[in-house]
């Protein structure tokens, strides 16, 4: 029963054997076996895995989480990483961010998007995307 469950979850989060096991501090070989019902992952793993996206009371119960994240395992990862990152080195990804987010379609264009961060201000000027980052 939990073994399905914990393998629709590894699916749903688009991650293979060895990666959702190391998220879990498992081997693959555990992995398999909480898979095939062999085994169960201790209360510390599944908590390992809630933090990487895993829907723990839908493993356990079969009833989904209703605080189910918005973000996928990549965007996890993403976001775990932010979080490791000093305040300078988070700005700075702050600022890439809304760069790149200038070159999406329908995101620059016309008037002039502007994105504050803690350390200034990068803004995004008329139709040809020019950048002008703004010490405040």
């Amino acid at each position: 029963m939990i073994g399905n469950r914990l393998r629709e979850e590894r699916e749903r989060l688009g991650l293979t054997q060895p990666v959702f096991a190391e998220l879990a501090g498992a081997k693959k070989r555990t992995l398999i076996d909480w898979e095939k019902d062999v085994s169960s992952p201790t209360a510390v793993q599944l908590a390992q895995l809630a933090a990487a996206g895993a829907d723990v009371l839908y493993i356990l119960t079969g009833q989904r989480s209703r605080a189910q994240p918005a973000h996928d395992a990549a965007e996890q990862v993403l976001l775990d990483s932010y979080r490791r990152c000093s305040s300078q080195a988070r700005q700075n990804l702050i600022q890439t961010a809304a760069l790149l987010a200038a070159g999406l379609p329908g995101r620059a264009g016309g008037g002039g998007e502007q994105v504050n961060t803690a350390s200034g201000a990068v803004q995004i000027l008329g139709s040809k995307n020019r950048v002008s980052n703004k010490r405040t």
